[in-house]
């Protein structure tokens, strides 16, 4: 290893340029990689709606009518036209309305009313459109030209469109939002105006370098395309604070001392290396145990958790090379700049603080105890969401989608295939459907045409909507949202009902609700699984570092109880949580921030060799709690930019729990933590291995 710091310190200028040139090239690259919107394809290819939606598209040429359009003020002959205009949409696949259920010929008057109310009522239309992946965007902007603003459409597709619209013009706002606010943060705890630059300029390369180098993973999704930049920058920052802390502190030392500058060399590449060895330890169990948190990740059934653990273990190793090979090039290029920009120091030693929040430990660790399993139950009881909710009114989608449910209610489509060449068994279960609860309507050949009807004497425009070779679909619309229990209860239902005519193996269905109902069944299997990877991983990290079998357990502890304390505010305030939010919190939170507690502790072990337990924890306590402060300030930043620049639900509640997680585990790793360690110093002393002498 000092050969490799000997070459990056005689190679500087050369290290400097390959990194920057890779950032130019990744940066070109970033806004080609491919973003993926849709969250149904992140489900297991063994998911029953998985498999549903592929043999549909092999089968069948529309898709699930999840897109409504909603067109006022127009006659019967002109609703007609506009669903002929709809239907010449590239990317439109199939458009349903009031003619594909009745025949138009017969008088509105005497046709069943709830069917008609279904798509015409106060002289206003609402057509069933289905749009193919991927062409979501094009799709609903040629929608929109055609409907104009005082229309609407909503469903799937046009929110997908819009997060398409939204996500990478977000990401950029929340970056252009987060970066001055650490920037402020970093000068008020440095004494130099321009280091913080240099550190965001190490993080910066790397998280480029990170996003740009997705384009040959294919594609990312849309979760890790607005978070993953963000958490990166703000979770490694602190490795290129830790490198240059320590390179400013070995250059006064030499500065100082006489002996170093009879050995010859300048005194800054003297310091670098001296910084660049001692901090390796330090940064390499920090980015060890976030890379462990976010590893678990990808063990998840449900892809997203793949797709965003990838990214981040990538863009953490990329921040550790950064730090450790381009930082200490780039500062030794212009360290005369942090030199001429020196200023006092902003913020207290902080010398003082150690003897007040000790004081508080008891009632502190009290509290910690008394709400940990409240909170642990808690957490498992919220209200979850699963999929992208409601978009605020703020974007014309969220506005849209409250308008059509004032005129028309709920509406939530879902597609059943069962085996073609039974007219019987169709018609029963058309019949069957209807009789169920929260069915508004239901589409089959059977219901639509008649079972009588040979569909051979009948074109294909009119059968090719139900009857595929092997295959009849029914399209059946429920007057639930999306998700919650009526809306599981009814796909359980309607799946039920089909197999029992059917048989297990011959029934498929598909739809957002039955979407949801799988991410629902598959998410739940996650969470025990990734849960305790991560505590499993990063207490082996834990281990490792501290040789000792109590201190690991204290550390996940206090991380451990702020996560279930952040999980639980949405219980006691009654509000939904996003599944995919919980689950990526528990270890994401867990990796980014059990550094605070790593920090504390091994200070503390330090100052134990000399001081007994009170006076070394004051000490530790008055030593660490800037450096906590600013690191965690920095994380809280980074989530309440997410939580208040998305309109995408999933993305910004990750961004909210992240910044009340950050608060919650500092307070924890502050007030609990050394009360826990001074109450087991003895049992600490006994489960260490080799010890060093300390204070009794």
């Amino acid at each position: 290893m000092d050969k490799v710091r000997e070459w990056i310190l005689a190679h500087k200028k050369l290290v400097v340029a390959v990194f920057l040139t890779a950032t130019a090239l990744c940066t070109a690259f970033w806004p080609f990689v491919n973003v993926n919107y849709n969250m149904v394809d992140y489900l297991p290819e063994d998911a029953q709606s998985t498999k549903a939606l592929k043999l549909m598209e092999e089968e069948f040429e529309g898709g699930v009518p999840g897109t409504r359009v909603m067109v006022k003020d127009i006659s019967i002959q002109e609703a007609l036209d506009y669903k002929e205009k709809l239907s010449q949409i590239e990317g439109v696949s199939s458009v349903l309305w009031l003619d594909d259920a009745a025949d138009l010929k017969t008088p509105l008057e005497v046709m069943d009313q709830k069917t008609v109310e279904t798509y015409y009522k106060d002289n206003t239309a609402l057509f069933s459109v289905a749009i193919e992946d991927r062409m979501e965007a094009k799709a609903v902007a040629d929608i929109y030209e055609l409907i104009g603003e005082e229309n609407a459409a909503a469903g799937d597709a046009v929110t997908t469109a819009a997060s398409q619209t939204m996500a990478f013009t977000e990401c950029m706002r929340a970056i252009l939002i987060l970066v001055p606010i650490i920037l402020l943060i970093l000068i008020l705890s440095t004494e130099s105006w321009l280091e913080p630059l240099f550190f965001l300029v190490a993080i910066g390369v790397s998280v480029l370098i990170n996003m740009g180098t997705n384009l040959f993973f294919g594609e990312i999704s849309f979760v890790t395309q607005s978070v993953s930049p963000i958490l990166q920058l703000a979770v490694s920052l602190d490795y290129a604070i830790f490198l240059l802390h320590s390179f400013d502190r070995h250059r006064k030392e030499l500065a100082d001392s006489d002996v170093s500058r009879s050995e010859g060399g300048p005194i800054v590449n003297r310091a670098m290396k001296m910084a660049m060895k001692d901090s390796f330890t330090a940064i390499a169990a920090s980015a060890a145990t976030t890379l462990f948190g976010f590893l678990a990740l990808t063990f998840m059934n449900f892809q997203i958790g793949v797709d965003l653990g990838i990214n981040l273990v990538k863009g953490i190793v990329l921040s550790f090379l950064s730090v450790m090979f381009f930082l200490p090039a780039f500062t030794l290029c212009f360290y005369k700049w942090i030199d001429k920009t020196r200023h006092r120091p902003f913020l207290p030693k902080g010398k003082k603080l150690g003897k007040g929040i000790l004081k508080a430990r008891i009632p502190v660790g009290i509290l910690a105890l008394l709400l940990l399993l409240p909170c642990y139950l808690a957490q498992g009881r919220t209200d979850f969401t699963y999929g992208m909710g409601s978009m605020p009114d703020s974007i014309r989608c969220g506005r849209d989608e409250r308008m059509i449910t004032e005129a028309f209610g709920e509406s939530n489509p879902m597609v059943l295939l069962v085996p073609r060449g039974e007219p019987a068994k169709e018609k029963v279960l058309t019949e069957e459907l209807k009789e169920l609860l929260h069915v508004s309507g239901v589409m089959s050949y059977a219901g639509t045409v008649g079972a009588a009807i040979p569909p051979e004497y009948l074109g294909e425009e009119i059968t090719g909507q139900f009857y595929s070779e092997h295959y009849s679909r029914f399209i059946i619309y429920g007057d639930t949202l999306q998700e919650g229990d009526e809306a599981f209860l009814l796909v359980e239902q309607i799946q039920d009902t089909a197999k029992g005519l059917y048989g297990e193996e011959e029934v498929y269905s598909c739809g957002m609700s039955v979407n949801l109902y799988d991410m629902k069944n598959t998410v739940e299997t996650d969470n025990s699984r990734v849960n305790l990877l991560a505590v499993l991983s990063i207490g082996l990290v834990l281990l490792v570092t501290f040789k000792s079998l109590t201190l690991p357990l204290l550390l996940l502890l206090s991380i451990e109880t702020a996560i279930f304390i952040n999980l639980a505010v949405p219980y006691f305030d009654g509000s939904s949580l996003c599944y995919i939010g919980y689950l990526v919190i528990n270890t994401v939170q867990l990796g980014a921030t059990v550094d605070y507690a790593i920090l504390l502790t091994d200070t503390y072990r330090g100052n134990r060799m000399e001081w007994k337990a009170k006076e070394a924890m004051e000490k530790t306590i008055g030593s660490v709690f800037f450096s906590i402060l600013v690191s965690a300030a920095i994380m809280t930043a980074a989530g309440m930019c997410l939580w208040l620049t998305s309109s995408n639900p999933i993305v910004s509640a990750l961004g909210l729990l992240l910044g009340r997680g950050t608060i919650l585990s500092m307070l924890m790793v502050l007030g609990f933590l050394p009360a826990a360690l001074l109450v087991f110093d003895k049992i600490i002393w006994k489960t260490t291995w080799r010890k060093r002498r300390r204070q009794q």
